[in-house]
């Protein structure tokens, strides 16, 4: 007999593992020839003809949940007579349709004088034997075959699970060993053969809607025909979409093993399924959330580490952008303030039924998440009050004192006075930090530990200078009264020693990763570097001296490039090249349904401000087609006019969000703003005249890699114009976080001993100054009497030991280098070094004061005055090339162990015609011309001088030779002129070589007939 391997099997194994039998074993049992299977969660098995298709409910096992757990309630109506079981159902008919299934489950029944709870949620820790014996009253059931329509009696779906009669999950079932498979034929099926309009299948009134076979699992909330939008719910495989082989059964048996247990369901329903929307719309315009597996599984795992490992823990986790960390931040908040602790040996346990953690506090950098997270948060939460925003210093610690359990603030807001806060020591606080980098390295963090907790006796009064640097210094540690969780998509060799979890092997990794290789595989977000299209600036640099003085040669050609590339001349070219590829290609193709969107990254404010002038010109002239719009901050003056956002747009600068939201605005030209956090499923354009790379690039360009199914948005539907990177430069960027990122060692500290001697070598300040303003510093003097102390150093620094440039230079990037190092390293340190922490702020104080000049600035900008911008053409070398990532894990490096300096940089110095040569030959190296494309050019520009308004007046028939001449002379430029962008290679030779242009003129003659 060989094994089955059918559709019919995969239901039994699931019905088996769920009730621990199944029908045909039941068959089989009263024949008394089997045993059903032992090992199971418990659920009863359901029988189709329970099924009541009308009111879609287990009507047995309803009823059965209600007489055995409520038995007044019903009897309240009972008295009322009348048929009181289809007032019930009728009831509940109305409310689930208007509310949905996870109202009722939540918030229970009411019909006439009696309440009825349709689930008992699952006991705490500190819960009463009461809330454990009402969860184990809930009648958890699995129904297969369930003829769910009333107008096909005969249509059946493969598996229905039940709490208390109520559906909360339908399962349609493939075996790819049979052919069929649920990424196709199974969503397939839900798409095409199943009636949405059955009271089982309409919105709200299941769940969750899973394809299942063997390999994968795919769910939806909300069946919508063919507009039925399905996510995988696998754990993925390799870094990769899919799942990993299972040595003990099918690849998605976790489904049935785990998932679907009783306690696990009862977990996601009272803590991650989500209503969005209020109350007051109506059902069908609400959306639907239920948890990705990543996210479910990470907060899980959170949570279970806490419980067994107790306070002062540091988490790090990699999940990539745009796959819903918003969710996962709101999910683990909110279950973070309910971990008990396993055991009173753990760090910080004070009693095993009190909560571990007083209170979570969000930090993000993101402003925009501010409101995200704090509605999120508040649809979880029964109890409304146990949330506080904190807009400032005072609200934030009135909010600790109160006993707020979850605090949501940004870093902007979150360093207060130190000096005005109460010792919270005593508190237990779990600190989630979204989007961690370097903002988690500097003063806002400094601030925040020291907030966290004063002194372990709480003692601040009569503490000496020593004692308070000491206080300081272990404050700014992670201190053992807060765990950190960090989540981000890139994390950075310093976010991986900070929050990563040590290996044996002294290597850091992230506690959890879900990566960018397998949210695009999953369709979770798009692929942004699909459709990358590269254009190589080609320059000429005509001199417009004579002179040949020397110049630094990398410095001058940084210049040069600095200077072509902000030209007004260059950016109109650019401009046109952007429209031209973004109206027709974009606009008029109508992607996205119409609303599509592009972004313009720019250098900086300046260039920004020139973009925007022209794409608003050429739009002008385009019959305004669409609006653009600039974001920047502050005040930007260019050409002796000052700028700002909200007098560019004619709105304020905090509604530019919105307004590009709307139809009528389609480009936004940016410089430094809105290139991370900014979610608009719009973009899908992007044009990119500006260096990115590492954290920076991928953050940047992610801005494309929202999925927007409302809008049909697809991969092939992204496209990226970048005028300044390479592939390669692109490539290098993503790689690094396409799979699983690592720190390969902890930073060597050492360097800070090294830094230190050879900062203590130059004679720019004494230690005794050093004594002499901490001291001061942690006393609170007034700052006038630290001045001095600064003002005596910079004074040696600046003229009184006549440093020379370049050692002025080497010490300043020491002195930063110091304080970079120590100011990241300070939290993680395992022991304290005092002399290192004097020195930290008494740096950070004086390093302002420092004054290096270069001395090669006066002739850098000589330089830009002898050369002007003769011709600056483009060339795309790479189209719509799709950028291969690696998939393997990547080892990154600490920061690097050696002390740097300005010494030891040899430098090149050549005459400003080689520079100019040079420059020209990297960035202008034409495009060679054959003999029959040179002929087809000369038949072009003739055709083009022949077409010209004034070739017939002022040349063909004009009888003074003279002036025929100079005519045609100015026919010919104009028309080079106007093609230059075209025949650049040309173009070229005609400005350098008098005896060419001759030549090629006289031909030309020739060729007009003349």
């Amino acid at each position: 007999m060989v094994s089955k391997t059918s559709e019919k099997e995969l239901e039994i194994a699931i019905e088996k593992q769920l009730t621990g039998t199944c029908l045909e074993m039941q068959q089989a049992v009263t024949e008394g020839s089997a045993v059903p299977f032992t090992q199971h969660h418990g659920y009863q098995l359901g029988l189709p003809q329970d099924f009541n298709a009308r009111y879609a409910l287990d009507t047995k096992r309803f009823w059965a949940f209600l007489e055995q757990t409520q038995h007044e309630e019903l009897e309240k109506l009972q008295k009322h007579g009348g048929d009181w079981q289809l007032k019930v159902l009728e009831r509940f008919d109305r409310l689930i349709k208007k509310y949905g299934l996870l109202h009722l489950l939540k918030k229970g029944l009411s019909v006439d004088d009696a309440h009825l709870t349709l689930m008992y949620p699952a006991p705490l820790a500190s819960s009463s034997d009461k809330v454990k014996q009402n969860f184990d009253a809930n009648i958890f059931s699995s129904t297969r075959q369930v003829r769910y329509s009333l107008t096909n009696t005969l249509e059946e779906i493969d598996l229905v699970l039940f709490i208390n009669g109520l559906p909360f999950a339908t399962l349609e079932l493939k075996n790819p060993w049979t052919g069929q498979n649920a990424r196709y034929h199974g969503q397939k099926q839900y798409r095409e053969d199943r009636d949405i309009a059955q009271p089982l299948l309409q919105f709200g009134r299941c769940l969750v809607h899973m394809a299942v076979d063997t390999d994968e699992v795919y769910m939806t909330t909300k069946l919508d025909a063919k507009a039925t939008f399905f996510l995988p719910f696998n754990k993925g495989d390799n870094h990769g979409a899919g799942n990993p082989t299972n040595q003990h059964g099918h690849k998605t048996a976790y489904l049935w093993e785990k998932i679907f247990s009783k306690s696990s369901i009862a977990n996601i329903i009272q803590h991650f399924v989500r209503l969005d929307g209020s109350s007051k719309d109506p059902l069908t315009k609400r959306t639907l959330y239920f948890p990705r597996y990543h996210q479910l599984d990470v907060v899980r795992r959170l949570v279970d580490h806490a419980s067994k490992n107790g306070v002062g823990q540091t988490y790090l986790i990699q999940h990539s952008a745009g796959s819903g960390k918003s969710n996962s931040i709101t999910w683990a908040a909110y279950q973070l303030i309910e971990v008990y602790p396993a055991s009173l040996k753990i760090p910080g346990a004070k009693s095993l039924d009190q909560p571990l953690f007083d209170s979570v506090i969000v930090v993000t950098d993101r402003r925009l998440l501010d409101k995200q997270l704090r509605d999120n948060i508040r649809d979880f939460s029964e109890v409304k009050n146990i949330i506080a925003p904190a807009f400032k210093s005072s609200e934030l610690k009135s909010a600790l004192e109160q006993g707020k359990k979850i605090i949501i603030t940004t870093i902007q807001k979150f360093p207060f006075i130190i000096d005005g806060i109460a010792d919270l020591s005593d508190k237990r606080f779990a600190v989630i930090i979204d989007e961690a980098h370097s903002s988690q390295s500097g003063d806002a963090h400094d601030n925040m530990n020291r907030a966290m907790g004063k002194s372990k006796n709480g003692e601040d009064e009569g503490l000496d200078a020593q004692d308070k640097i000491l206080q300081a210094m272990q404050s700014r540690k992670m201190r053992g009264n807060a765990s950190y969780l960090a989540f981000t998509a890139t994390p950075k060799n310093t976010t991986l020693e900070k929050f990563g979890c040590n290996q044996p092997d002294g290597s850091f990794e992230p506690f959890d990763l879900y990566s960018m290789k397998q949210a695009i595989e999953e369709g979770f977000i798009l692929d942004v570097l699909t459709n990358y299209t590269t254009y190589k600036s080609y320059y000429e640099i005509q001199k417009s001296i004579a002179e040949n003085p020397l110049f630094d040669s990398s410095k001058a050609q940084k210049k040069l490039r600095a200077y072509v590339e902000r030209h007004q001349q260059t950016i109109n070219i650019k401009a046109e090249i952007i429209l031209d590829h973004f109206i027709p290609q974009v606009v008029n193709s109508k992607k996205l349904k119409g609303k599509a969107k592009g972004m313009v990254i720019t250098q900086n404010i300046e260039t920004a401000l020139r973009y925007y002038k022209a794409i608003t010109r050429l739009l002008n002239e385009r019959g305004k087609p669409f609006k653009a719009l600039i974001a920047f901050s502050g005040a930007k003056e260019v050409d002796g006019i000052e700028y700002t956002e909200a007098e560019m747009n004619g709105f304020a600068e905090n509604e530019t969000r919105d307004y590009f939201d709307q139809d009528e605005y389609r480009l936004l030209i940016v410089a430094n703003k809105y290139l991370t956090g900014f979610d608009q499923p719009k973009l899908c354009a992007m044009y990119v005249d500006k260096k990115l790379q590492g954290v920076l690039a991928v953050q940047a360009l992610s801005r494309l890699n929202r999925s927007a199914p409302k809008w049909g948005k697809k991969t092939e539907d992204l496209f990226i114009l970048d005028f300044f990177n390479s592939v390669e430069d692109i490539k290098a960027a993503f790689d690094p976080f396409y799979t699983a990122t690592r720190l390969s060692e902890a930073t060597d500290v050492n360097v800070l001993h090294e830094l230190k001697d050879a900062l203590a070598d130059m004679g720019v300040y004494e230690w005794q100054e050093v004594e002499q303003f901490v001291t001061l510093y942690f006393d609170n003097a007034d700052a006038q009497q630290l001045s001095p102390i600064i003002d005596t150093a910079a004074a040696r620094f600046n003229s009184e030991l006549g440093l020379e440039d370049r050692d002025k230079a080497d010490f300043k990037i020491k002195a930063k280098q110091f304080v970079k190092i120590y100011g990241q390293m300070a939290s993680i340190l395992p022991y304290e070094i005092a002399v290192w922490e004097k020195l930290f702020w008494f740096l950070k104080f004086l390093i302002p004061k420092l004054v290096v000049k270069d001395p090669d600035a006066d002739q850098i900008d000589e330089l830009l005055d002898s050369v002007d911008l003769s011709s600056y053409g483009l060339e795309r070398i790479k189209l719509n090339h799709s950028i291969g990532l690696d998939a393997s894990e990547t080892e990154l490096e600490p920061q690097n162990p050696n002390p740097r300096g300005a010494h030891g940089v040899d430098q090149d110095h050549d005459p400003l015609d080689e520079i100019i040569r040079n420059f020209n030959e990297r960035w202008f190296q034409g495009w060679g011309a054959t003999p029959q494309e040179q002929r087809i050019k000369f038949i072009n520009i003739a055709d083009g001088i022949k077409a010209h308004p004034d070739f017939s007046e002022k040349y063909q028939n004009n009888p003074d030779v003279h002036n025929r001449d100079l005519a045609f002379e100015k026919i010919f430029e104009e028309v080079m002129l106007k093609n230059r962008r075209n025949e650049l290679e040309l173009y070229k030779l005609l400005a350098n070589d008098a005896a060419f242009k001759a030549a090629m003129q006289q031909s030309l003659r020739r060729m007009v007939g003349l």
